[in-house]
């Protein structure tokens, strides 16, 4: 009789997984804390092993150091390589690449630089609070996580008018090629999704090329080091690269801790007390439910972990999520949320070493603003139905968040002490269309 090989101990796919993956965290973390799963890759959960080797030298980004085609072949089926290779961002590069890109886009993200863009941020919440409490409900998703970053990245970046809903589509099909594991069926879909996100992106430099102004856009065609600039492929790989990773993770961020803190009314109340408190609160959101759960690396020699050895050329997956909620760094509580958290900033959401987040800044002042407006202006907000998640692993958050505003809900709360009298922002993106 042929035998029922075991479960694994990974299995994205087993029910009730998308709605909550930390128990299935938990028992790799106390079972098999470095493991090699079926399919081929490597899956590490501690917060230990984690950091260690987001930060650690002698790793890789870029598929060619795979030695196992097996993981590769799992997570690209159906994927056009050709198609991969020509759209490859900073995220796909090693050093020196990575490095030259990352130069050539960095100046945009230092803190000072981020911190302009407080008034408008807060400008945004605002009205979109305001929106929020004259229906009296909305699904936060749709009304405040996306629209907010959204229009952030885009009036940091210059970009002309465009289809923003259409936008929205491609881009979440096209994050669904980063899952560690997928159907072939969506996979052709993503990459149809990259193409056309790729003509959208061609179509703005053009226009950006006519239209120069002071933005993000208009500096990455501009940028220049020791004679070095971005060809037209590496820009609409940037262009890509930032549309979406500088919405789609705070769009989980502001979904994720929005919903931690309706189900945790007394954290809440907390930050209602003492406004002061926000920023560790923005650490601990991060933290409980990282809005980026999975990244990746590939040996380029071996590595001894937790007394086995992982092979050259090892594709490898470190679980930033199940990192967050170990209790060996955040204590027994590690699976609560707690806005006092002392070491809360100790998690790996944004990743770590070379390819530590670029936009972290920016989302952590989106956050902070947008939580301080909300809890200050919609101090009666609850959840209003059942949420539904997205079904992802690697960028896992609320899909649909649907919330009431409440009798003790107002869009007239006093102005707070950080809330400046004045909101100005970046120059707001041209109207004209591209062509």
């Amino acid at each position: 009789m042929a035998m029922t090989p075991p479960a694994p101990l990974f299995d994205p796919f087993a029910p009730g997984f998308a709605d909550d993956p930390y128990p299935q965290y938990a028992a790799l973390r106390e079972h098999a804390p470095v493991y090699r799963h079926p399919f081929g890759f490597w899956l590490l959960t501690r917060h230990a092993d984690v950091s260690w080797l987001l930060r650690s030298p002698g790793l890789s980004v870029e598929d060619r150091n795979v030695t196992d085609p097996a993981p590769l072949a799992l997570a690209r089926a159906g994927e056009d390589g050709q198609a991969r290779r020509s759209g490859m961002s900073m995220l796909d590069r090693d050093p020196p690449d990575h490095t030259r890109l990352r130069r050539l886009v960095s100046r945009a993200f230092t803190p000072r630089s981020v911190l302009t863009l407080r008034p408008r941020i807060t400008e945004l919440a605002d009205g979109m609070l305001d929106a929020i409490s004259r229906a009296g409900h909305a699904d936060l998703v749709e009304a405040l996580a996306f629209p907010l970053p959204f229009t952030v990245i885009a009036e940091l970046l210059g970009t002309p008018s465009a289809d923003h809903l259409r936008i929205r589509e491609l881009t979440g099909m096209l994050v669904r090629s980063l899952e560690p594991m997928n159907d072939p069926g969506v996979l052709a879909a993503a990459m149809a999704a990259n193409v056309e996100m790729a003509g959208i992106a061609g179509e703005m430099i053009a226009w950006k090329r006519r239209n120069p102004a002071d933005d993000l856009l208009t500096a990455l065609i501009n940028a220049e080091d020791d004679g070095d600039v971005l060809d037209d492929a590496e820009l609409i790989a940037q262009t890509l690269l930032l549309y979406i990773a500088g919405h789609e993770t705070t769009v989980n961020l502001l979904a994720g801790g929005t919903l931690a803190l309706l189900r945790n009314r007394d954290q809440w109340d907390l930050l209602a007390r003492d406004a002061g408190l926000l920023d560790n609160a923005v650490e601990e959101f991060l933290r409980f439910d990282s809005p980026v759960q999975v990244s990746r690396r590939i040996a380029l020699r071996p590595l001894a972990l937790g007394g086995v050895t992982i092979p050259r050329g090892s594709f490898i997956l470190v679980s930033l999520a199940s990192a967050n909620r170990d209790e060996r760094c955040f204590g027994p509580d590690a699976a609560q949320l707690r806005v006092l958290r002392a070491n809360a900033r100790q998690h790996v959401s944004f990743g770590g070493g070379p390819h530590h987040c670029l936009g972290a800044s920016l989302a952590r002042l989106e956050a902070a603003v947008t939580f301080e407006r909300m809890i200050a202006r919609l101090p009666g907000l609850t959840l209003d139905g059942d949420v539904v998640w997205n079904g992802r692993v690697t960028l896992r958050g609320p899909a649909r968040l649907p919330v009431a505003v409440g009798a003790a809900g107002s869009a007239s709360q006093p102005r707070t002490a950080s809330q400046p009298r004045t909101a100005s922002g970046p120059r707001t993106a041209s109207k004209s269309r591209p062509r």
